[in-house]
């Protein structure tokens, strides 16, 4: 029987010439699998007949964008995850679910081989192999331009001989990668990170500079999750669709970083996630009313925590599914009514309520009716700092000897 090859296919250039590369260097079969996050552009039934059009011997395709909202943004959204501060995860976030996509195709179509576009310089490949590993440990893995030599200017040439059924052209310098969840743009003119990105890149947001009237929205969320938007119940795929509309509009989630690649290189990012960044807004303001102080001291370390490992492609691993569990038990009562107003690139929270809250109007108020005993803080403050008084004492009479 012929070898067998999964190949993870996005319906562009690369990936389609790589489908009559795999085929031509290893003599495999190659099954395309197409996964929907939630991208846009070509429906999945388009991406198939490319894939077919281009020599595949079958198209595996799957619509995973409630899939994705669900299992893979809403955990994100739970954890306030934002690696290095600034980046909310979009591609990294993306990956789990392809590769598991991936694995069950493998086993559908009796592959023994999986297959991703990835180069040998960035993350995802990372993402795409150890998950992989996790899912399918007796699966091998293959990356066409890392280790088969195909470039982009040999895909063209490729597509061209070919007559592949893909448009090939030199003219967009920029490698972007899109869902749901945001948008990246890298590469070309961008890595001198000198250079400020031109208003051509940017497709989910709408320039702040210019914006539309302030738009004011109420998101209601259960238990971390955004149930309703201005009383209107919604999906999370809903959810993250709407805001990426009214944020978007405007300029809201704009992200311009240099980060730390896994593989020790530094990267100049350019993100759009105007939903993403306006649910975390609101997710955190909602979170500062109904978590206890020392656990959302504790959560934020986790999140950190939780972020680089997703970063890092151990989306599968043992660590990162028990802070899954801490995460999940946080969230218990983050539950109520965030209001934010979305005006010139920035979501600015203005109100919040709920029934779980832990703030309590009497205790906080300075005004008559105030029900806290200040006579409680001389005392507190004795013992508070006594640790440190009885250190001091010692330094000074220690360094009079």
């Amino acid at each position: 029987m012929t070898e067998r090859i999964v190949l993870a296919y996005s319906g562009g250039l690369d990936t389609s010439v790589a489908i009559g590369w795999i085929g031509e260097a290893t003599g495999a079969e190659v099954i395309a699998v197409a996964v929907d996050v939630g991208q846009g552009g070509e429906s999945l039934e388009t991406i198939r007949q490319r894939a077919l059009g281009c020599g595949a011997v079958e198209a595996y395709v799957a619509d995973a964008s409630d899939e994705f909202a669900n299992e893979y943004c809403m955990p994100t959204l739970k954890t306030n995850a934002l690696y290095q501060g600034h980046y909310p995860l979009v591609s990294a976030i993306s990956r789990p679910v392809i590769v598991k996509h991936l694995v069950k195709a493998a086993r559908e179509f009796g592959a023994t081989t999986v297959a991703h576009g990835c180069t040998g310089k960035g993350n995802d490949q990372v993402r795409f192999e150890v998950g992989i590993q996790t899912l399918g440990p007796d699966l091998k893995c293959i990356a066409p331009v890392r280790d088969l030599a195909l470039t982009r200017d040999k895909a063209i040439a490729f597509a061209e001989e070919k007559g592949l059924p893909i448009e090939t052209t030199k003219k967009n310098p920029y490698s972007i990668d899109q869902n749901v969840w945001g948008r990246a743009v890298e590469t070309g003119y961008l890595e001198d990170i000198w250079n400020a990105p031109t208003k051509d890149i940017y497709d989910y947001t709408a320039t702040p500079e210019f914006p539309p009237a302030p738009d004011e929205v109420t998101i209601s969320f259960e238990a971390g999750v955004p149930v309703a938007i201005d009383g209107v119940r919604v999906t999370p795929l809903q959810a993250i669709k709407e805001l990426n509309r009214r944020a978007g509009a405007q300029g809201v989630g704009r992200i311009d970083v240099v980060e730390d690649r896994l593989v020790g290189i530094k990267s100049r990012e350019i993100y759009e996630a105007p939903g993403a960044m306006a649910l975390i807004t609101a997710h955190k303001h909602l979170e500062d009313i109904t978590v206890e102080r020392e656990q959302a001291r504790f959560k934020a370390t986790v999140g950190q925590r939780w972020a680089e490992l997703v970063y890092d492609g151990q989306w599968f691993s043992p660590l990162k599914r028990s802070l899954d569990a801490f995460i999940e038990d946080t969230q218990k009562y983050v539950t109520g009514d965030i209001r934010m107003t979305l005006h010139g690139g920035q979501a600015v929270v203005n109100g919040r309520r709920s029934e779980t809250s832990l703030y309590d109007f009497d205790l906080a108020t300075y005004d008559t009716g105030d029900t806290f005993d200040q006579s409680m803080a001389r005392g507190f403050i004795e013992l508070w700092g006594m640790s440190a008084k009885v250190a001091s004492g010692r330094d000074i009479r220690v360094a009079g000897k």
